[in-house]
């Protein structure tokens, strides 16, 4: 008869989350926000046209869309139809448009063209959830006010056993709870950049993947020292997955 294993202890949970977070620290030490930008502003623009959209593609419109609205105020007067054609490609680009001049124009009218510092004026912002707010705060900011919680995030704290929770909030409640404030926004993107290069949704590579050891959903061998080096190399050469 096999015997039941033992729940895991609040404290146990956090000690292998700690050592999670080492292990993808050490595995990519230049995790970063991939949406290209140079100001908050640009930041804000590629993280509205990211929902439902590949990165990738995001980085392919925002230079001409910067070419042609470079400040919020430029944005607040614009033509829809204008808009729509410069960021079809994109999906869902009538909405995205009237996110993206309605945030313009709350930025323009109501903070100088500035974007805020502060969680709850960001979210005021047509088009901005606490996700957007999330990566705009960390990211052009500095400031650790959450985790930014995607599709990847969501995925990988699952699997992980970080959560057991599937609403967005409370994963990042979760994930808040377990990690240091200072380690909140790096997080993310380390979650963000192994699931875009390891542990993919449709064919997880458990055998290459440094967290495996303390991964309850690992498949396969466990990874050895050889193999992880292996597979840094291997990925560093290959790049990122879409």
């Amino acid at each position: 008869m096999t015997r039941a294993k033992r729940k895991e202890t609040a404290a146990e949970r956090a000690t292998r989350a700690r050592g999670i977070f080492s292990r993808l620290r050490r595995e990519y030490p230049d995790a970063h926000c991939e949406l290209d930008f140079q100001t908050p502003y640009e930041l804000l623009v590629a993280t509205i046209l990211s929902a439902q959209c590949t990165d990738a593609r995001v980085n392919l419109v925002t230079p001409a869309f910067f070419r042609r609205f470079p400040t919020p105020q430029s944005l607040a007067g614009a033509d829809p139809a204008e808009v729509e054609d410069l960021i079809r490609s994109t999906g869902f680009f009538r909405n995205k448009t009237r996110s993206l001049i309605g945030m313009a124009q709350g930025l323009t009218d109501r903070h100088g063209g500035i974007v805020p510092r502060e969680m709850d004026q960001l979210r005021e912002l047509p088009g901005v959830g606490r996700k957007t707010a999330n990566v705009v705060l960390g990211n052009a900011y500095g400031i650790n006010e959450g985790v930014t919680v995607d599709t990847h995030v969501t995925r990988l704290a699952r699997l992980l056993d970080l959560t057991r929770n599937t609403d967005p909030l409370r994963i990042e409640t979760d994930l808040m709870a377990l990690f240091p404030r200072k380690d909140w926004a790096l997080l993310s993107h380390l979650l963000i950049w192994h699931g875009r290069r390891v542990c993919i949704a449709r064919r997880p590579r458990c055998e290459h993947c440094v967290v495996n050891p303390l991964c309850p959903s690992a498949t396969g061998p466990r990874l050895t020292r050889k193999g992880a080096s292996a597979t840094r190399s291997g990925d560093r050469r290959r790049g990122a997955s879409p």
